[in-house]
């Protein structure tokens, strides 16, 4: 009776080699899926809630996270290791913010303080921080981008080549921006009407806008100034769900959210 054996030869044993080694890379920690790169926006707080509703926006890019819950904005350098989120030299704007969102940011800082651990389950990231359990949702699945033509958008800061400003001006004049399907322009500065064209050709918009001559307190009129200003002539259009960043080829621009 004889034996049979089978023989391997370099080249297989060569491929099992690389499968093998394949199949432990992809179990590895290091290739595991984390947030890096994606913006979420919470869905739900168990525990102590985001005073006056957030909702908490958070940001991950370059070994960093940008960070806002209905106040201030925070940004600093971030690791994800062991999934705990481990911010350090974090950094915030200093608007004040009364009523109900007045906690916000206390609320906020303790949450990135304590290093709360982290959970990814496809587009949805969880936070279990000492006080609070945050539910959030992948921002391109919770906030679909807006289309630029028949959304009536408002400003929320202008933009200079060295400065975003935003002011309590702003947001009470409500200066507004509206692109209808034919390239009609319409909107406010602060203080007069704007009426015009605008063409679109991919993200390059360009603007023809004039306005009427009422005049208005001199804050205000320096936000008209900086809207027409932005809206002269050839512009980039940024659209990030709800937000719309227009910025010209002089470096001035404004910052837009969908009404």
């Amino acid at each position: 009776m004889s034996a049979n054996f089978v023989r391997f030869g370099p080249i297989l044993l060569l491929a099992l080699w690389a499968a093998a080694c394949t199949s432990d890379s992809e179990k590895s920690p290091e290739h595991a899926p984390t947030p890096m790169g994606h913006t979420y926006v919470s869905t739900d707080v168990e525990g102590v809630p985001i005073p006056g509703g957030g909702p908490l926006t958070l940001t991950f890019a370059a070994d960093r996270i940008s960070a806002a819950a209905g106040c201030n904005s925070y940004s600093g350098a971030v690791a994800l290791d062991d999934h705990k989120l481990k911010v350090s030299t974090l950094a915030g704007t200093l608007m004040a913010c009364a009523g109900d969102r007045a906690g916000t940011d206390e609320w906020l800082t303790n949450l990135l303080n304590s290093s709360p651990g982290w959970q990814l389950d496809d587009t949805q990231l969880t936070l279990h921080g000492a006080h609070s359990t945050v539910h959030l949702l992948d921002k391109k699945v919770a906030q679909p981008d807006k289309p630029l033509t028949g959304t009536t958008w408002i400003v929320t800061e202008t933009i200079t080549p060295d400065a975003r400003t935003r002011s309590q001006t702003i947001d009470e004049v409500k200066p507004t921006l509206t692109i209808a399907p034919d390239g009609a322009v319409s909107g406010s500065g602060g203080c007069n009407r704007l009426t015009g064209s605008a063409t679109i050709t991919g993200a390059d918009v360009t603007f023809q806008v004039a306005s009427t001559r009422m005049m208005c307190p001199p804050e205000v009129m320096e936000v008209e100034t900086a809207v027409l200003e932005a809206l002269d002539g050839k512009t980039t259009a940024t659209i990030d769900a709800d937000t719309l960043t227009l910025r010209n080829d002089k470096g001035n621009g404004l910052a837009l959210r969908a009404e």
